[in-house]
């Protein structure tokens, strides 16, 4: 997944870290922020102040930010499809661009229709996308057990279901040829690229999210070598990629006996590959 870092945007119901009648900390915390190279200083520091609920909190907050840490671990939440999404240490933190991925699946889904958020990391477009299709029987799954622990606390709020494995083996058996609309946002960084990422990517996200492999479509094949089999006819898989790398990522989804299309955001810099399996949903007969 490329990284794009860009600042979460403000709550607007904020809580005073200080009395009152003390000196405003705001000058301090931007200059501490600017030093340190963040480039949003300003608003990084609304939001800090925004979040820490004493002064000693506050501190601890601007030294973690300094030091390198990305924002959304240091304030413990990532805003994401105008939700706050609850994000912790060493868990992949949720891209704006991956909206995309989430205003498509929308379109896609119905009340009651089975969806499933895989490689979920906190579970942000699962739990968005429920917030979008309510009544969609929710499903996540994740690898990393720091990403399925946090993306319990964001999938249960939406009344959704967290599972822990590889891919498709963490899903219950019940799932399979059931799915109506399949989230994979997969990493898809090639390996020689990972070190060109950001230093808040590289050292605080685990690699099990950003390396795609070779040419960054490793877990790619994975997916959608089995997704036919675990959608229901009139199905949808929908992934996550860069724009070089769609036409390849299409083949696969033809290779996987999925009829693919694709969709590009300008505004995003997002594109996202649909996959669809042949045959008219239960709903449509």
């Amino acid at each position: 997944m490329s990284v794009h870092p860009s600042p979460v945007s403000a709550s607007p119901a904020s809580r005073t870290a200080v009395s009152p009648a003390a000196p405003s900390p705001r000058p301090a915390v931007v200059a501490r922020l600017r030093a340190a190279g963040c480039v949003f200083a300003e608003d990084e520091a609304e939001l800090l102040l925004s979040t820490a609920r004493t002064p000693t909190e506050l501190a601890a907050m601007v030294r973690r930010r300094a030091d390198g840490l990305p924002l959304e671990h240091v304030l413990g939440w990532a805003e994401f499809c105008g939700l706050r999404m609850t994000v912790g240490p060493g868990v992949f933190v949720p891209r704006r661009r991956s909206e995309l991925l989430v205003r498509q699946a929308a379109a896609l889904a119905a009340p009651g229709a089975v969806a499933v958020d895989l490689c979920c990391g906190s579970g942000a477009l699962g739990a968005a996308l429920a917030a979008r299709v309510p009544g969609v029987a929710l499903h996540a799954a994740d690898i990393d057990p720091a990403a399925v622990r946090c993306a319990r606390a964001n999938v249960a709020a939406a009344g959704g279901l967290v599972h822990e494995g590889d891919l498709f083996a963490a899903l219950p058996a019940a799932l399979r040829g059931r799915i109506d609309v399949l989230l994979a946002n997969v990493p898809y960084v090639p390996s020689e690229e990972v070190g060109l990422l950001p230093s808040e990517a590289r050292e605080h996200e685990p690699l099990v999210a950003l390396d795609g492999g070779t040419d960054g479509l490793d877990v790619l094949r994975r997916v959608t070598a089995a997704a036919a089999a675990w959608l229901a006819p009139g199905g949808s898989l929908l992934v996550e990629t860069s724009e070089r790398q769609a036409d390849r990522a299409a083949a696969l989804f033809a290779d996987g006996g999925l009829t693919p299309r694709s969709v590009t955001s300008d505004e995003l810099y997002a594109t996202v590959v649909i996959g669809t399996r042949p045959g008219r949903r239960p709903a449509d007969r």
